[in-house]
């Protein structure tokens, strides 16, 4: 049944999400419960600046964006507008253009424009991780190590000569595993943090749904450098990226 292997899945992280409290590990600065408040509040202020300038122009406080830039890093929200037409008195302190590690987004920017947060850490870590990678795969080398799902596998960091690295979900704190297409291109796995959203959602998934819109709907958050996840012989599942 469904709840039943969703369920399997979230006793798996619950007990690493007791090892790192054991730890002592489990919120990093920017993610305390009182810290989570000032997210909240930040996010909400950006997104009422945001809907009082599209009711004024029509138009959305937003830097354009290639086409070929993932949905969920495309359009950042343009401080700059926001606070030269007088709808933001000063930037967020979470916010990269004040110093802070967080990019503030606009998804659906067509029916419903909702402002989010791109955790920048891990989008570094990740680009940087690539980097090794192509430049490991360039020279004939294969990074990749045990199956993750159907065209995914997980990174072997001993065959790029590193340590993993030190990243965590936004949205469960858990360290976050880094994995390869087959394409070559390198993704943070999302698969346990969909299956608890899952669990605690009463709408079952859809077969041809974007699993990923879950975290979205549950969170301030975009779920930073992720494939797609399709709900596939009971479980989240990525699926491989499609060309042209």
């Amino acid at each position: 049944m469904v709840t039943n292997r969703i369920g399997r899945i979230v006793i798996l992280a619950a007990i690493a999400a007791l090892l790192l409290l054991i730890s002592g590990c489990l919120y990093p600065s920017d993610h305390t419960p009182g810290n989570r408040v000032s997210v909240r509040n930040s996010v909400l202020a950006v997104q009422d600046a945001v809907e009082r300038y599209r009711e004024s122009t029509g138009l959305l406080p937003i830097q354009n964006a290639d086409a070929s830039v993932p949905e969920f890093e495309k359009f950042k929200v343009d401080f700059g507008k926001l606070q030269r037409m007088g709808y933001m008195e000063s930037i967020p302190k979470l916010a990269f253009e004040n110093g802070g590690g967080y990019l503030f987004i606009v998804i659906d920017e067509e029916r419903n424009p909702t402002v989010k947060l791109l955790d920048l850490a891990v989008h570094q870590t990740i680009a940087s991780v690539q980097k090794k990678v192509d430049a490991y795969r360039s020279s004939g080398g294969d990074p990749g190590g045990t199956e993750a799902y159907p065209g995914f596998r997980y990174l072997d960091f001993a065959k790029l000569g590193m340590s993993q690295p030190e990243i965590r979900s936004m949205y469960s704190q858990r360290p976050l595993e880094l994995m390869i297409s087959d394409a070559g291109r390198v993704y943070a796995d999302y698969g346990i943090d969909i299956a608890e959203a899952l669990e605690k959602s009463e709408a079952p998934p859809n077969a041809d749904e974007d699993l990923r819109y879950r975290l979205v709907q549950a969170s301030d958050f975009v779920p930073v450098v992720s494939p797609v996840y399709k709900w596939v012989d009971d479980s989240p599942q990525a699926q491989v990226e499609t060309t042209g």
